[in-house]
């Protein structure tokens, strides 16, 4: 317990679609208030900018390298959050000096955590400077440093989220967050935690319908739903390593890649990987410590019907149920960006952000860079 902070957090996820921002009331342990929260998209040639960036950051060896254009990329990408603090504050009627601490994803380039390399652009006192708010940022790397995977990092917040869950519901339960690579938190007695990320997302749907239609996404999942599930090309991706090692590992999104143009129509390819999405939750949910009897999802997946219908029914089949965010009670858009606002506030305190059962690291660490205005 201690003296409540307000925080915002920013996420630009690996589907690179936009920023999620969130305002958070929190001591960084058990106190939770919700704020407003909001989205501001990327316009198309500033994605086409982070795009690049991921084929520039393969040459990287050192975390602080900014080979090429790299460094231009990742200064336009903080412009672009100070932007959107700015455009938030004024929207919900905020001066800088009301907020404590923000707390800065970035853009993740690059993650190799069997390498323990793990790179998000993001330059943190720049923000610090063009908001007037202090900034913690880079928060995966001190996990690494200590033997962690440098992900999820959620969990810290799903757990304090877990207190609050309505009555009623069956536990154990787990919270999925479904964005490009999708992950699991699982909450046991006493707090236990166990996290992992569990596969493809949204990511491979999104890149499927880009690569055949120009869209970014299947919105409400029209395009999944014309077709039907292939099983074969489940198969070949479930065969993957990750699925059956005994060590639960983080992913970079160029872990998996979409089917190849011509492989199969564009209906059946948005709807084997919408089903790819729930099969590969299950079976990474086989790692947890206990069965889990309610999955609560969030995430922008939780958005498309058709992944949410193909999650639900496979998860039947086990007993358990798949329910949104908002069904008990949170914000599903909002909730990775309220987690970095949290973990924030905890990196400020020097509480842990990771532990042995989330990131595979030898001892609950905490981490983040302060940068301050």
């Amino acid at each position: 317990m201690g003296d409540v902070k307000t925080a915002i957090g920013l996420m630009s996820g690996t589907s690179m679609d936009g920023i999620d921002i969130a305002l958070l009331h929190t001591d960084g342990e058990s106190i939770v208030r919700h704020g407003p929260s909001g989205y501001f998209p990327y316009d198309p040639h500033l994605r086409a900018i982070w795009q690049k960036a991921l084929t520039t950051a393969k040459s990287i060896c050192e975390r602080r390298e900014r080979p090429e254009d790299l460094g231009d990329a990742e200064r336009k990408l903080t412009l672009a959050h100070a932007a959107a603090v700015k455009s938030f504050l004024h929207r919900h009627k905020l001066q800088a000096d009301q907020i404590d601490v923000i707390g800065f994803h970035g853009q993740t380039v690059l993650h190799r955590p069997d390498e323990a390399l793990t790179v998000q652009i993001g330059d943190g006192p720049l923000l610090a400077e063009e908001t007037g708010i202090d900034v913690v940022y880079d928060m995966r790397a001190n996990d690494m440093v200590h033997g962690g995977q440098g992900a999820p990092l959620i969990p810290a917040y799903h757990a304090a989220l877990a207190a609050n869950l309505p009555k009623g519901f069956a536990t154990p339960a787990v919270f999925v967050n479904i964005g490009g690579i999708s992950n699991l938190t699982f909450i046991g007695d006493e707090g236990r935690l166990a996290a992992f990320d569990s596969g493809p997302g949204n990511m491979l749907i999104d890149q499927w319908i880009e690569a055949h239609t120009g869209k970014t996404f299947d919105k409400g999942g029209k395009v999944a739903a014309s077709g039907k599930v292939v099983l074969p090309l489940v198969t070949r991706y479930m065969e993957s390593p990750f699925f059956s090692a005994n060590i639960r590992r983080s992913l970079d999104r160029s872990d998996f890649l979409p089917p190849q143009k011509g492989e199969v129509s564009l209906g059946d390819g948005a709807r084997t990987l919408a089903h790819l999405t729930g099969t590969a939750i299950l079976k990474s949910a086989s790692y947890l410590p206990e069965a889990a009897k309610t999955y609560v999802v969030c995430g922008g997946g939780r958005l498309n019907p058709v992944i949410m219908a193909e999650f639900a029914a496979q998860a039947a089949e086990k007993d358990a149920k798949v329910i949104a965010a908002e069904d008990a009670g949170f914000d599903g858009g909002a909730m990775e960006a309220e987690a970095w606002a949290y973990l924030a506030v905890r990196s400020l305190k020097g509480l842990p952000l990771t532990y042995p059962g989330t990131t595979g690291v030898a001892e609950p660490v905490t981490g983040g860079v302060l940068a301050t205005a």
